[in-house]
């Protein structure tokens, strides 16, 4: 475990938060501000507990020079709403000048402020040590609170750990919680719900997950790859063609480690990518060779709503079909009500995952959803995140 800001002394003193900002914009307006309300948590106890709070976040991708599209302006103005009262915000191009130092210098205890979009530097990307010292010389300690950035060694996620004591904020502390827990010490039966494109983006998940798991469902697109893998004729179904073999093995070793694996039976085609294009709902044995798969079928919603209602721990990561189209979002709902109905603990991985519980109106009927898509995948497959490893251990 790492130490968090209940564990350090924040009163009176100047601590710098990086939060994950990166929100949708449009037009200027932020069209969703849940990365926002997730860093609040951690934002009102620094508040509260007299410290002088520096907020730090990257938003889009700017290329490593200033770019008024990505301002966090947008941001500190609905901040200020959040949290009632005043954010300062003074754009530099440099993130950190003489003027943001002068700032800085004037804060008052329970006062907050917020630097520019991190990314308007070059050096953020870069890990660069000067840049991690022009942000470290704001501070006196250093609070990681940007879980979706933290599978990235950059200057305000990793960098800056180097030059103050280094501590997570609430969003981490809970996402480190549940993802750990999940893998690590879980409630039995423990399933894991695989979807999405391709075999070969999950490789190194499925292969951890299988050292762990109970119990394993693959739907969405890449299971078209395990039923090529089954002989069976997939039409114009995507195909990862380069991890046929693999998904063999992965089967292979689902049995060796006594992991019960499910895969669709039947699937909803459709002859184009589109939701207005001709459909049936056909058995894994039977898709015609001018159609696609689109979603799992109803054999398939049932067998999957099986599984869920026996374990005691799920994570789910990727959706069932093409959610996005009304006429294929059956399979992805389903999923998402039977985890809903559960008592098991929900834990949903980032991503469009999250997008479809949201979609749904489901995300308060599950236990954690994760805010960093590719930061959960990588801390669920086993790997060492930059953002975390560089916090002081508890």
């Amino acid at each position: 475990m790492k130490k968090t800001v209940r564990d350090i002394d924040v009163s009176g003193k100047r601590v710098i938060v990086r939060c994950d900002f990166n929100v949708p914009m449009k037009e200027g307006k932020i069209t969703d501000d849940t990365r926002i309300t997730a860093a609040l948590p951690t934002i009102k106890y620094l508040v509260e507990n007299n410290a002088k709070v520096i907020i730090m976040s990257h938003m889009g991708r700017p290329k490593g020079r200033p770019n008024m599209e990505f301002t966090l302006k947008p941001v500190a103005v609905r901040l200020s709403e959040l949290i009632g009262q005043d954010v300062k915000f003074n754009s530099s191009e440099s993130v950190v000048d003489d003027e943001i130092k002068k700032v800085v210098s004037k804060l008052k205890d329970g006062e907050v402020m917020l630097l520019e979009n991190t990314r308007f530097r070059k050096e953020e990307t870069d890990n660069d040590e000067e840049f991690s010292k022009e942000l470290a010389s704001l501070a006196d300690i250093f609070v990681n609170d940007a879980f979706g950035t933290a599978h990235r060694a950059h200057a305000s996620t990793a960098g800056i750990a180097a030059y103050l004591p280094s501590v997570s904020g609430f969003l981490i502390e809970n996402e480190i919680k549940y993802l750990g827990q999940a893998v690590e010490n879980p409630k039995r039966p423990l399933l894991a719900i695989m979807g999405g494109a391709k075999v070969g983006d999950k490789i190194l998940l499925i292969k951890n997950l299988l050292s762990k798991v109970d119990s394993l469902i693959i739907g969405g697109g890449m299971a078209y790859t395990f039923i090529k893998a089954q002989r069976y004729e997939i039409g114009k179904s995507l195909l990862d063609a380069d991890n046929i073999e693999l998904a063999k093995e992965l089967m292979e070793l689902a049995k060796k480690n006594n992991v019960k694996m499910l895969i669709p039976v039947d699937t909803a085609c459709a002859k184009e990518f589109s939701n207005d294009s001709e459909k049936k709902t056909v058995d894994i044995t039977d898709i015609p060779a001018d159609m696609m798969g689109m979603d799992i079928g109803d054999k398939t919603v049932a067998l999957f709503e099986e599984e869920i209602a026996k374990a005691n721990t799920i994570v789910w990561n990727g959706p069932m079909g093409v959610f996005e189209m009304p006429n294929f979002e059956n399979g992805t709902r389903k999923i998402a009500e039977a985890l809903a109905k559960s008592d098991a603990i929900t834990i949903i991985g980032g991503g469009d995952s999250a997008a479809a519980v949201n979609q749904f109106g489901l995300s308060d009927k599950m236990t954690h959803i994760s805010t960093g898509g590719g930061a959960s995948m990588e801390y669920l497959e086993g790997k060492v995140l930059p953002g975390i490893d560089v916090l002081l251990d508890a």
